[in-house]
């Protein structure tokens, strides 16, 4: 069955992005570190992420993390060319050749179900900023959230949840430490 899990990576104090970012450095001063662990070299992360990205058939993010990022016409997901929905008020006018993207203009929701249909029974991955993630949690279609803790105090930033309009009951499913990152997943309680 397919699930729609929302990943983010944050710091000890909650925040996904450093202040001062630029569009040279869209994570700001320091914020790359929150990433790290996505290619160290322990074989517990290793593990972890080779599991993450093979339950994944699809991903949805957001218009700034699509005009931040350097991902090409592969995706966030490189080789594997997974499709990506990203949510838009407008799609831009152009995008890489070939590429694997589908721009929703509809609003999250729309974009989650274009995903679960694309995934083909495969996980869908909520990822980027915590604008589409709030936005997914509010309309209730996240199923569970995994949130990479990387051990660093940002102390400014942007925070991965902003004020959100209900508690969201969560149970946590499992927590892996790696050195680099302590991964734990929270099923979302509906």
């Amino acid at each position: 069955m397919t699930k729609i899990i929302y990943n983010m990576s944050v710091s000890l104090d909650g925040f996904v992005r450093a202040s001062g970012n630029t569009a040279e450095m869209p994570l700001g001063v320091g914020g790359e570190r929150l990433h790290e662990w996505f290619s160290d070299d322990n074989p517990t992360n290793q593990e972890f992420v080779a599991k993450m990205l093979d339950s994944i058939g699809a991903v949805v993010t957001g218009r700034s993390t699509y005009n931040e990022s350097d991902w090409g016409s592969n995706g966030p997901t490189g080789a594997l060319r997974l499709p990506v929905f990203v949510v838009t008020h407008e799609a831009p006018a152009s995008s890489p050749a070939n590429g694997v993207y589908t721009f929703v203009t509809g609003g999250v929701v729309e974009a989650v179900n274009a995903a679960r249909k694309a995934a083909g029974g495969k996980n869908v991955s909520l990822m980027g900023g915590p604008g589409v993630g709030n936005q997914a949690i509010v309309a209730c279609v996240i199923d569970e959230i995994v949130v990479s803790i990387v051990p660093v105090l940002f102390g400014d930033g942007l925070r991965m949840f902003s004020s959100l309009p209900q508690h969201v009951q969560l149970e946590r499913s499992s927590m892996i430490d790696t050195g680099k990152a302590t991964h734990i997943v929270y099923r979302v309680v509906k």
